[in-house]
């Protein structure tokens, strides 16, 4: 059969777009390799009770269609919360950003920190580790951000770009931060999600799973095998075939690529240039009293595996089993470059629980009363220094053939990677096929693309 519209990947981009189309009166169809929609905003419960999200995933938002499917699917069934995060920095936790909050170093860091900051390196800025440099002096770099990132990204920073930075990395005013310092202060909360919400039930995947039981026509189970642009035909693995007259896809675009029955060399070499890690997410639920406050906490040191701690049941008490207040859980993500083996499930949890005791999130491992593995093969698409270029090369080739590819691995940009992002694009792009209205997040080929022009 032909559909007028076909939309790939039931995540969060996926699932609005195939919204805005079903509101608009079309009738696309939505297909879903997996057995439930969400994508990798998709949680799970395991066999104790406790409800783990595929990594730390909060709602805050740029745009407000993020806002009103929300409002709309969870119908007030939220919990508000103001962001409590930290850095361990030896036995010491650090408020969030590291750069503004040099008062919670030991003096002898703290003093070599500003004085970094002040004496700030004059260079070109080529790389992310230039950028850094420059930004924020050697004391904070050699302490905390080239630690950090290397273990989140899995590449050194000199092998990455500086056009995604702007919302992602805080810049500082070292005035400010040297007055904190004097007067031993904290700074105040840094960025979109200092405030953010969270689902009452079911993980940060309930929003979207409630959000697919209202679309019409999902298919899950339902995998990509070929895509024949000149046919406008999809051939899924169970052999069956699929036409589009337009075709939205939320496939990674290295896996679009390759599904591709025909394309000239430049694009399977512009593919070939995009990089990304994997992530582990292994989740930790022990008898106990959730910490009120912290919500999430960064290990740049590398005796510890995992880069981020999540307190997921200070999140929401219903991620954990009952008695509630008898409980705690927390997540834990570490990222390896991509195609490493993954470690053993059993070595995994060993060394998750020996780090949580070693910082002091866990008191005693008998505590411990379920654990949950979960292996995340394309977490974050990184940002190197040929990314950008590659990625428009692509999106203007399949644009010319009526393919849109969007959400986070669709157009391969972590900066636009979160679910409002996703969301926005999902809606955007639905909107600009049924009635020309431009897309509102600057993609890196929109500066070619006619239905760009009113773009920010």
């Amino acid at each position: 059969m032909r559909h007028e519209y076909v939309v790939i990947g039931a995540g969060p981009c996926g699932l609005a777009a195939t919204r805005e189309l079903v509101r608009s009166g079309a009738h696309p169809v939505l297909l879903e390799r997996a057995a439930t929609a969400g994508g990798l905003a998709s949680s799970f419960r395991d066999d104790g009770g406790f409800v783990w999200d595929q990594g730390a995933h909060v709602v805050f938002s740029y745009h407000g269609d993020f806002d009103t499917l929300l409002d709309d699917v969870m119908a007030g069934d939220v919990y508000r919360h103001e962001r409590s995060s930290y850095i361990l920095y030896g036995d010491r936790r650090v408020p969030y950003p590291f750069q503004h909050n040099l008062s919670a170093l030991p003096v002898d860091d703290a003093v070599e920190c500003m004085v970094g900051m002040i004496d700030r390196p004059m260079r070109t800025i080529e790389t992310y580790d230039d950028w850094l440099l420059v930004n924020f002096g050697a004391g904070v770099v050699d302490r905390f951000m080239r630690p950090y990132h290397v273990k989140v990204w899995t590449v050194p920073t000199t092998e990455m770009s500086v056009d995604w930075v702007t919302h992602r990395v805080a810049t500082v005013d070292w005035r400010a931060v040297l007055a904190d310092l004097v007067q031993g202060k904290a700074a105040p909360g840094w960025g979109p999600n200092s405030t953010f919400t969270y689902p009452g039930m079911g993980g940060i995947g309930e929003p979207f799973r409630r959000l697919a039981k209202r679309l019409p026509d999902i298919r899950y189970r339902h995998r990509i095998a070929r895509i024949d642009l000149g046919r406008r035909t999809l051939l899924l693995d169970s052999g069956d075939r699929l036409g589009f007259d337009q075709l939205i896809t939320t496939m990674p675009l290295t896996k679009l690529v390759d599904a591709l029955v025909e394309c000239p060399a430049t694009i399977r070499s512009a593919a070939r240039v995009l990089r990304h890690n994997q992530v582990l997410v292994v989740g930790i639920g022990a008898t106990g009293r959730v910490d009120p406050s912290w919500h999430w906490m960064y290990f740049p040191d590398p005796e510890y595996p995992y880069y981020r701690i999540t307190n997921m049941g200070l999140f929401s008490a219903r991620n954990m089993p009952e008695p509630r207040d008898e409980h705690v859980s927390f997540l834990a993500e570490t990222a390896l470059p991509a195609g490493t083996p993954w470690p053993a499930r059993d070595d995994a949890v060993r060394d998750t629980i020996s780090g949580l005791v070693r910082s002091g999130l866990l008191d005693d491992p008998a505590r411990v009363v379920s654990t949950y593995v979960r292996e995340v093969p394309m977490a974050y698409p990184i940002p190197t220094l040929d990314r950008t270029d590659a990625v428009a090369t692509i999106l203007e080739y399949l644009e010319r053939h009526d393919v849109y590819s969007r959400g986070r691995f669709g157009i391969w940009m972590y900066e636009y990677g979160n679910m409002d992002h996703a969301i926005k694009m999902g809606t955007d792009v639905a909107r600009y096929l049924l009635s020309g209205e431009p897309e509102r997040i600057r993609l890196p080929h929109l500066h070619t693309a006619e239905h760009a022009a009113a773009a920010y």
